[in-house]
């Protein structure tokens, strides 16, 4: 999606991009690989803690920026498999508070079915997210990067307000925006923080026990869930996160009439759009998105997930990354 600049736009930092190729990977090693879930979940997510002390890497990755990963082995065309990219889960400044230890969010790709063939039972694992799950303190893992310089927080974090809104792993960059903002180099700042964290099920709410405490901890930051696939306690059914800015526009309203809000988005691509229906429905795309012709002569509420894809531009104060 294209960015439209406005008034009073936020500026973002120049990062530092490809200071390691994949083709010339450098070496990491595993500091720990915990689980980051409450309680038993049919997902196994981690959080995933690499040391690259003494590589190009040190220093030089910010938060909301990614790094590559270069899985050991051959793929079915006899081929080194290619690098994949891993969302940075920790402050610019690190695990380690010295930018010398970097983590991410990695969950476990366990699916049936190697083709599109309806009868096809083959066990299938992601290659990547099983080899680095696998992996215990001391292990090696090949490294590229940083990546990406779409999902960065402001150069003065601290004249804006926020609204995160995550789906899955795509929790992993708001992690180290929020120690960033409550507790790193730049906080803590007075801004006000709301999160949506969404999962289909309470149990896979990640990182869940760390946002309640900051939650706890600080008066200026909101910890919101929407769960999907569980009834609510009034006997509702569940909600995903589109519902659950909908049905609470009063509160998240007037956060985003603000004209300093900054709004981020990172999930399973299509998340997004639900999100953007609801804000126009409500009058509040302007300052976030605009709509190109063929959706804004429509109502948002006949507005299709294949047309928001393609029909929507996003202004300098939507930040959006899907996979």
């Amino acid at each position: 999606m294209s960015s439209v600049t406005t008034r009073d736009a936020p500026i973002f930092p120049e990062p530092d991009l490809n200071l390691v190729s994949a083709k010339e990977p450098v070496i990491g090693r595993i500091v720990s690989n915990d689980s980051c879930l409450r309680g038993k979940s049919a997902s196994f997510v981690r959080h995933t803690v690499i040391d690259i002390s003494g590589t190009p890497l040190e220093g030089h990755c910010r938060v909301g920026q990614a790094f590559g990963v270069v899985p050991p082995g051959d793929d079915e065309h006899g081929k080194p498999h290619k690098v994949r990219l891993y969302s940075l889960a920790c402050p610019t400044s690190g695990e380690d508070g010295d930018g010398k230890q970097i983590s991410t969010t990695t969950k476990r790709v366990i699916a049936e079915g190697g083709s599109d063939a309806d009868d096809d039972h083959r066990l299938f694992l992601g290659v990547c997210s099983n080899f680095l799950c696998d992996l215990g303190p001391g292990d090696e893992v090949r490294l590229s990067g940083p990546n990406g310089k779409r999902l960065l927080l402001p150069t003065d974090p601290a004249t804006h307000d926020y609204l995160f809104v995550a789906t899955g792993t795509g929790i992993a960059p708001f992690r180290g925006m929020l120690l960033e903002l409550l507790a790193g180099t730049t906080g803590p700042v007075s801004s006000q923080i709301h999160l949506i964290m969404g999962a289909p099920y309470t149990t896979d709410l990640i990182y869940d026990d760390l946002f309640s405490r900051l939650s706890a901890e600080h008066d200026n930051f909101h910890y919101h869930t929407a769960i999907s696939r569980e009834a609510r306690p009034n006997g509702g059914a569940g909600l995903y996160v589109h519902d659950y800015l909908g049905e609470r526009m009063e509160e998240f309203g007037a956060l985003l009439e603000r004209e300093h809000t900054l709004v981020y988005a990172c999930g399973l691509a299509g998340m997004q759009c639900g999100l953007f229906k609801v804000m126009a429905e409500h009058s509040l795309a302007e300052a976030y998105f605009e709509p190109k012709e063929a959706l804004a002569c429509r109502p948002p509420c006949d507005w299709e997930l294949g047309a928001i894809r393609r029909g929507v531009r996003l202004t300098d104060r939507c930040l959006v990354e899907v996979y």
